[in-house]
């Protein structure tokens, strides 16, 4: 019909699933400059929150055994973008939606689960190991995960611009903060422990804040384009990363409060870093309301960790109490049984007490 829509080719091009004029409002508008401050702030306090939880000790103990730095790479690097990857084929992403969900699998670690792991009795010294030697792995393997799982979109426009060195460059970036909140650690650690809480629940106020403000910019209708694919992915793919990272943790053969730690490392992704490289390197242009996954991705990320850290609260919060008792009430036990069954010595010429007092009783009764 004359002056009808028409509706876009298969394959479509990279507005794909975004709203009308997403990208110029992404790239034109003045509160898109000061978004952009914003997320490159947002970054710098996160990786600075993360240098200061770093200890130099504990760095040093886990590098001579580094099963986190292990597990850091196993989950985030090999069991997150693959799954990344099949979600984005499964759903037949169009390049713009599979680049978004690929940039946000590919991410190290989050703070996030920094927060959570205090939440479920985790081990935090493995929370923060996990984190960190993640986001230093990020500057070499996420480019690498980038450019091997974008191959079957090879073809697109948006792949063929996908801007490898800038990720780098971005990455790289966050060392100096990092390597400063390590410095403010080593010399000033009550400062250190206030940056940490800053970073936390900064990380919560910043996403309301870009959620709000992405929302504003892109227009009322941004939810009603985003396919219901997106949100699915945003859905599942953060409750499979918990799953598998329980599962990597219990094929480790690791205490219960361990596997819960690298659960939550492995499902929670830093989604400041994958904002603030969707809109720092990418053509906002090409990358339209695709730039809302991470933000998707963050609320869905923590409402599941959320009810993670509500189950074991009602169900599994004694468990390691009661195990500790239990080691306890164990070793108390062995020890009574063990005063118990003191065996006098009672070899030739030995006099225990009882013998000793009763001795003057009976010269007594014989002398009379």
């Amino acid at each position: 019909m004359a002056g009808s829509e028409q509706p876009p080719a298969a394959g479509g091009g990279p507005d794909d699933g975004a709203a009308p004029g997403a990208g110029e409002a992404l790239g034109e508008r003045p509160l898109s400059q000061g978004l952009s401050v914003l997320v490159g702030l947002a970054l710098c306090v996160t990786m600075l929150g993360l240098g200061c939880a770093v200890e130099l000790g504990q760095l040093g103990r886990q590098l001579r055994r580094p099963v986190g730095v292990l597990l850091a790479l196993l989950g985030q690097f090999v069991a997150m973008p693959l799954v990344a990857f099949l979600l984005a084929l499964i759903f037949a992403l169009d390049e713009v939606a599979a680049v978004a969900v690929l940039l946000c699998g590919c991410c190290p670690g989050g703070n996030l689960s920094n927060l959570m792991s205090v939440l479920v009795d985790g081990d935090m010294t493995l929370s923060i190991i996990m984190t960190a030697s993640s986001t230093l792995l990020a500057l070499l393997l996420m480019p690498l995960c980038l450019w091997l799982y974008s191959r079957p979109w090879i073809h697109t426009a948006l792949v063929r611009l996908l801007p490898l060195g800038a990720v780098s460059l971005t990455l790289g970036s966050t060392l100096l903060p990092i390597g400063l909140g390590v410095l403010i650690r080593y010399r000033y650690p009550r400062a250190a422990d206030l940056l940490v809480k800053v970073s936390l629940w900064s990380l919560l106020v910043t996403l309301v804040i870009l959620f709000i403000l992405t929302g504003t910019m892109l227009g009322p209708d941004l939810l009603a384009h985003i396919p219901a694919s997106v949100y699915a992915i945003a859905v599942l793919m953060p409750l499979t990363g918990y799953a598998l990272g329980y599962g990597l943790a219990t094929l480790f053969r690791m205490p219960p409060h361990c596997r819960r730690t690298v659960s939550l490392e492995t499902g929670c992704q830093n989604v400041q870093l994958c904002t603030a490289i969707l809109k720092l390197t990418f053509p906002p242009q090409l990358v339209g309301g695709m730039y809302m996954f991470p933000l998707l991705y963050a609320l869905f990320q923590a409402a599941e960790a959320g009810l993670f850290v509500l189950a074991y609260k009602v169900y599994g919060r004694d468990g390691p109490k009661q195990e500790m008792l239990g080691e306890e009430e164990d070793t108390d036990i062995s020890y009574r049984k063990l005063k118990e069954e003191e065996v006098p010595d009672t070899s030739y010429g030995a006099v225990t007490t009882e013998e000793l007092g009763a001795a003057p009783t009976e010269t007594t009764q014989t002398a009379l």
